[in-house]
């Protein structure tokens, strides 16, 4: 097994907001219902996307939205695996693979992926953080507070949640430079949780990490601006601009030319010089 393969090389983080294309090859998505399931598909949209400025793709075999339906690691890995193989074939482009399953991330990872984006955090799979190191990849670790109850600030729960996270990766051995945080816009939190975390983001950065933000056509813009998922992209456009303010390095879209025409402004404006 050539580990090298699936080594990713951070960027230099802070010159300017990196773009990461979300690509859902689920038939039960909820933002794109299944458009991208076939391999064919899901390759002409991953081209489409880093034609319109996509720097990571992020490649997802099982819906995470509230409600979906679990699926078995056997199940995700058939999905995934031949839309893996197409992207490796073609794209030049670092692939993320967003899974919470061990046994997924490492088949994942011998296809050519590059990146595991847990949206667990490491805390799901026990398995998970070894796995990662072993392959020398590069991992986002995101807060997910679904069946969790909040007592103090969120930002605060938001912070011991992911240094949990970190010292699970660093215990196992995953290269420090190649961690990145996720404060996990929607995941088991309130619409004002969701802004509070938001408005709040560069507290994040006190943990030492690169930090994504994963806003894109979620239910925090639509309860805010009662839209339903298809009428999403302008509030999606404040959120990116409001992670570029506060110093977010990665940001996880949908819309790609939208947003990175949106995120290079904000960027001439927040990160001149």
């Amino acid at each position: 097994m050539d580990t090298l393969k699936q080594r990713w090389t951070p960027p230099l983080w802070g010159q300017r907001t990196y773009l990461m294309g979300i690509l859902n090859v689920t038939p039960d998505s909820f933002s794109d219902g299944g458009q991208f399931a076939t391999p064919l598909n899901a390759l002409g949209q991953a081209q489409a996307m880093v034609r319109e400025g996509a720097d990571l793709i992020d490649v997802g075999a099982e819906s995470t939205r509230p409600g979906a339906e679990t699926i078995s690691a056997e199940e995700e890995i058939d999905r995934l695996l031949p839309v893996l193989e197409a992207l490796e074939e073609v794209l030049e482009t670092p692939i993320s693979v967003d899974t919470y399953k061990a046994s997924v991330a490492r088949k994942a990872l011998e296809a050519g992926a590059h990146i595991i984006n847990d949206i667990w955090g490491f805390q799901h799979d026990p398995d998970m953080a070894a796995t990662v190191a072993e392959f020398g990849a590069g991992a986002v670790l995101m807060h997910n507070g679904r069946g969790a109850e909040y007592t103090g600030d969120i930002v605060d729960e938001v912070k011991r949640f992911l240094e949990h996270s970190i010292n699970l990766a660093l215990h196992a051995g995953v290269d420090k430079s190649r961690i990145v945080l996720d404060p996990g816009i929607g995941f088991g939190k309130s619409v004002e949780q969701n802004l509070t975390l938001m408005r709040r983001l560069g507290e994040l950065r006190s943990l030492g990490f690169p930090i994504l933000l994963g806003a894109s056509r979620k239910s925090v813009i639509g309860k805010t601006l009662d839209l339903d998922v298809d009428q999403r992209l302008e509030g999606t456009l404040a959120t990116s601009v409001v992670g570029v303010q506060q110093g977010a390095d990665i940001i996880r879209v949908h819309d790609l030319q939208a947003n990175q025409r949106a995120i290079r402004m904000a960027d001439a404006i927040y990160r001149h010089g």
